[in-house]
């Protein structure tokens, strides 16, 4: 085949592959055509001559990741996904964002193969693509050796578009891969200047390639549909190993369009009957065929995914080899794919948890000293906050430019990229992550957060300073609807522990999860110990509540349920009331985890009918949902203030004798 033959199949791939986008949109009546029409030359020649995967086994470990940030584009990445001969079927194509089917609005994990993660809230997959570049840096540092470079040994590609980078979090992410040296990442940059609004120019005037090298990565410049050009932008792209790179592709909204062309119109609306038949005309394809492939183009991809068989059969084999001969670093690298967890976990971190009482930040570090030793994908770090969070490894290095060893994360002070990391990190496979920084910039997470919930993501978060306990530092550090926002994500596990063993068993209950993210809320202040029953067993704390501390009289007047640093006022409000009332008091660990155990397990922990009091310090939006009983709560309603914490539990009313009051006038 003659170069003229081969740039005219690449152009017809190009142009069938952003017909399929603009007729899935079409069809659905709903949905953004122009940026998959605008890029789909640049798609077409990454994935028919560069991208490195298997169709027929979309997990391989050492394939490239190709994200879709720009994630309204979703049909781009369904078209490639058919094209390319994963199992995504034309009838996929067509149902596009209808109810149950494969092909939502914006990609999502796990519907599809080849998804390799869930975008459409925009700079989200810049950022995963981020934290899967480190990953593949920190794969490639632990299993690799002179003779066989088998695991990172590969690219994170992206598309990403205007509003990408104008979202906050490009800057974070952009900041710490630059100062990473991730020379592993290549994004494509849309630069179509269209928005929803209007031109670019209206709020977008930045020098993209200065700001990019600034940050420390490779700015390069190509014409979107100047294959050559592409090529040689990847080939350079792939040649730095020192930077990260950024394409700055010229193109057009909407191209092939006669008349939506470099509009705002084709951003996120369908073309329109008449003018799809148009663009079918300008772009010479069949206008009486709907969803059409053409032989040589179906022909073209076949042989890519033919080729790219056979670099997955070739690297297998040598991973068989690398497997016989270092057979213990095999033996590990298991573990790291697998989850493997020691089979006596809970009972060593029960072990690891100091018995006297402290600041749960404290207890939680001596825990994450020992999961350190016993677990070995499990890494972490924090947004510049490991000397109060208390979550740096002392055992292990920190990850560092060239230096991807360690296990600790320096993020910086960058929650939002931070969060979006750990989304990247576990996405990549084989590593166990967590963040830390003070529950109340948790307000800077939560997209994350939110995100890895959706995807059911194991990412573990740690947040600290979790009160208006926090003291002296006032309202702006002192956290009051921050719990309660947390618990009302679906499908986030929330703990908020008072003491050791309870601080060990979150630990366990976040590295045994599978089901989401786990939250662990963990106190800045030193919480008084409390003696726990005789008859008390430590798997009750796995149910997420138990009693605590039991009643003394036979009929039950009350249950004081409170979690953390409030359960000893708990406790002391009890022995106040003992006196006149039959009280017991329950810990709380995590509601939703209580919440999901059987009514009869539940009813034997707070009986229905009796009066419940619940004391924490922050709001008490969602108590309700849990308790039926006549219920009181005895939480935050306003922001806290500056003071030393003694100070503020007296004022705002979290001292044993003001909540026994608060509890004997209400009853």
């Amino acid at each position: 085949m003659n170069n003229n033959s081969q740039t005219d199949i690449k152009k017809l791939a190009a142009n069938t592959i952003r017909i399929l986008a603009a007729e899935g949109v079409q069809k659905a009546n709903s949905g953004h055509p122009g940026m998959p029409m605008g890029m789909a030359d640049v798609a077409t020649i990454l994935w028919s001559e560069f991208l490195k995967h298997n169709p027929d086994e979309p997990k391989w470990a050492n394939r490239d990741r190709f994200v879709l940030s720009a994630g309204h584009g979703s049909m781009l990445l369904y078209s490639l996904l058919h094209v390319s001969g994963y199992a995504v079927t034309l009838d996929d194509l067509k149902s596009f964002r209808q109810w149950g089917s494969r092909t939502p609005g914006h990609p999502e994990y796990g519907h599809l193969p080849g998804v390799e993660t869930t975008t459409g809230p925009l700079g989200q997959g810049f950022a995963n693509g981020v934290g899967m570049a480190i990953a593949a840096k920190m794969m490639a540092a632990r299993f690799n050796n002179e003779k066989h470079k088998l695991f990172g040994n590969h690219f994170i590609y992206g598309i990403v578009s205007d509003g990408d980078l104008m979202e906050g979090i490009s800057h974070e992410a952009g900041s710490i891969a630059g100062h990473l040296k991730l020379g592993n990442i290549i994004y494509f940059y849309d630069d179509n200047s269209i928005t929803i609004e209007g031109k670019t120019e209206i709020t977008f005037s930045e020098n993209i390639e200065k700001r990019f090298e600034a940050y420390g990565w490779q700015a390069l410049h190509v014409d979107a549909y100047d294959h050559d050009g592409i090529r040689k932008a990847i080939r350079l792209a792939q040649a730095e190993t020192e930077k990260p790179t950024i394409i700055i592709s010229k193109s057009h909204i909407g191209y092939g369009s006669p008349h939506k062309v470099d509009t705002p119109e084709v951003h996120g609306s369908p073309l329109g009957a008449e003018e799809l038949i148009e663009t079918k005309k300008n772009l010479g394809l069949p206008v009486d065929k709907e969803f059409y492939v053409p032989d040589e183009v179906k022909e073209l991809f076949a042989a890519r995914k033919q080729s790219m068989i056979a670099a997955y059969n070739s690297w297998m084999n040598e991973f068989g080899t690398w497997k016989k001969e270092n057979p213990e670093q095999a033996e590990l690298y298991n573990k790291y794919e697998t989850g493997w967890l020691p089979e006596n976990l809970f009972e060593e971190l029960l072990a690891a948890a100091p018995k006297e009482a402290n600041a749960t930040r404290v207890l939680s570090s001596k825990v994450i000293q020992r999961i350190g030793e016993l677990v070995p994908n499990f890494v972490g770090g924090s947004a510049d906050l490991a000397p109060s969070t208390s979550t740096y490894m002392k055992a292990y290095d920190a990850i560092a430019p060239g230096k991807f060893g360690g296990r600790n994360f320096h993020f910086g002070i960058r929650e939002h990229a931070m969060g979006s990391i750990l989304n990247g990190l576990t996405l990549y496979g084989g590593l166990k992550a967590f963040g830390s920084t003070f529950l109340v910039f948790s307000d800077y997470m939560r997209p994350v957060i939110r995100l890895a919930s959706l995807m059911q993501l194991p990412v573990m978060y740690v947040f600290t300073h979790d009160s208006i306990f926090v003291g002296e530092d006032g309202p702006t550090h002192e956290p009051i609807e921050h719990l309660a926002v947390l618990r009302a994500i679906p499908d986030v596990t929330v703990l908020r522990p008072f003491d050791g063993m309870e601080t060990a068993a979150a630990w366990y209950f976040a590295l045994t999860h599978k089901g989401g993210p786990v939250a662990l809320i963990l106190t800045r202040q030193k919480i008084n110990s409390v003696p726990r029953e005789s008859e008390f067993k430590p798997s009750d704390m796995l149910k997420g509540g138990y009693v605590l501390t039991k009643e003394k009289g036979k009929e039950l007047d009350l249950v004081i349920a409170a979690t953390g640093s409030e359960i000893p006022v708990a406790v002391e409000a009890q022995k106040l009331l003992e006196e006149k009332y039959s009280v017991r008091v329950v810990s709380i660990l995590s509601r939703e985890i209580f919440e999901k155990q059987s009514d009869e397990y539940k009813n034997s922990i707070v009986p229905q009918g009796v009066p419940v009091a619940v004391v924490e310090a922050a709001s008490m939006t969602g108590w309700g949902d849990l308790f039926r009983s006549k219920l009181l709560t005895i939480g935050m309603t306003r922001f806290g203030a500056s003071a030393p914490y003694q100070t503020l539990a007296e004022k705002f009313g979290f001292t044993g004798a003001q909540v026994a009051d608060k509890i004997k006038n209400w009853l």
